[in-house]
């Protein structure tokens, strides 16, 4: 994969742009993440990785509340396509795909709009209210 160039994104809470800096300065103590980039506004604590190997973000810059948001509704979307991944002996991909556009149809969005790393908080509020009751149905 190439380091093609990427615009800074702007931060949707003071419109600034964002400055790239390595995970070691938001993440001490996850090594894991020290080479990963990042997009971030400092004074508003707003950030979002890296495609790996690029500086194209993943999605919008989150703040704390919207990142606990984005986490819980991956959360209860990921499983989905996953086990269907895996049921069906489907690439990620292709299991992601299928997911994310039957969640598109669900919440009367373009397939193309579809993303969790772009969504608001209400967004991803609405999808846990779609993707939580299949965990209460496979539960009973």
């Amino acid at each position: 994969m190439t380091n093609k160039p990427h615009a800074r994104p702007l931060c949707p809470y003071c419109g600034n742009k964002s400055k790239l800096f390595h995970g070691d300065v938001l993440y001490f103590g996850r090594r894991d993440l020290h080479d990963k980039l990042f997009y971030v506004c400092v004074p508003c604590d707003a950030y979002v990785g890296c495609h790996a190997g690029t500086t194209k973000p993943l999605g919008r810059l989150a703040n704390k509340a919207l990142r606990k948001a984005k986490q819980q509704a991956h959360a209860v979307f990921d499983p989905m396509w996953q086990t269907k991944m895996q049921r069906e002996s489907l690439r990620k991909k292709d299991a992601r795909g299928a997911a994310y556009k039957w969640l598109a149809d669900q919440m009367g969005i373009e397939r193309q709009q579809c993303h969790i790393g772009m969504f608001d908080e209400a967004q991803c509020q609405k999808v846990i209210e779609i993707c939580v009751p299949f965990y209460k149905e496979k539960a009973a």
